[in-house]
């Protein structure tokens, strides 16, 4: 297995088979992935499904599976959509499947252990990749320990003291649409709100990475957070389920 820390043999991704009756379970969201021209559909055991709903902990034999694939590309390379608005799917990329297991995980270090979840990535051949970035995976997941380390379940149930629907937006606001930051920089004063709307189907989550890291909770579509900042400086922030392609910037005088 390669990942970046030594673990003992029983651990890691070989433990997961390859879900090949995934389509008997549940396809519980699809995402529109405009940053890198993907639609994704995940699809979840009706278990798994039901405990999101419900916002509990997922059981024991729990299987999510995130299937990517190409988005159709018009001439210009731009993303094409269906009758339904939504992009249109072409080849399949890979699949990325996380399990629960009773006693998984315990050969983690605790600084990247997602509880009892393991991580396993297929190629469109339905081959292990076992050179995938799985530390990456468990270092995506652990801050979503409330949410038993689900990304998606937001797209499912929104804990309404997290969500922050109903604010009303700041002078400073700041737009999350087609997986960008709008504006990505922006000048505030000191102590002046600063407040992002995710408009994405997409969950999103604001982490500013300069000092001391601070992340909202994950936020919906329609969800805001509002945050402002005491010290002159500028301060860089990242949505830390995207990081690599969103990226803002806010300066306080």
């Amino acid at each position: 297995m390669a990942v970046l820390y030594a673990v003992p043999s029983t651990a890691g991704p070989d433990k997961i088979a390859f879900p090949a009756a995934y389509k008997s379970h549940v396809l519980y969201t699809t995402v529109d992935r405009p940053d890198n021209k993907q639609y994704r559909e995940l699809w979840g055991t009706a278990d798994a499904v039901a405990a999101m709903k419900a916002g509990r902990p997922l059981p024991s034999g729990s299987v999510l599976t995130l299937i990517q694939y190409k988005a159709q590309v018009d001439a210009a390379g731009t993303p094409m959509n269906g009758p339904g608005g939504r992009f249109v799917k072409g080849d399949l990329v890979v699949y990325a499947v996380m399990e629960k297991r009773t006693g998984w995980g315990a050969e983690y270090p605790a600084e990247w252990r997602n509880g009892e979840w393991e991580y396993a990535v297929f190629g469109p051949d339905m081959k292990l990749n076992e050179k995938a970035n799985y530390k990456g995976c468990f270092e995506c997941h652990k801050p979503h320990d409330k949410t038993d380390f689900i990304i998606s379940q937001t797209r499912l149930v929104t804990p309404a003291a997290a969500s922050n629907f109903g604010a009303a937006p700041s002078a400073a606001a700041v737009s999350i649409e087609n997986f960008k930051f709008g504006p990505a920089k922006l000048t505030v004063n000191a102590n002046a709100p600063v407040t992002w709307t995710n408009g994405d189907d997409s969950p999103h989550q604001v982490t500013v990475t300069t000092g001391t890291i601070t992340r909202s909770a994950v936020l919906p579509k329609g969800a805001r957070h509002t945050q402002s900042f005491a010290t002159p400086g500028i301060y860089d922030y990242v949505c830390a389920l995207h990081p690599a392609n969103m990226k803002g910037q806010i300066e306080v005088k």
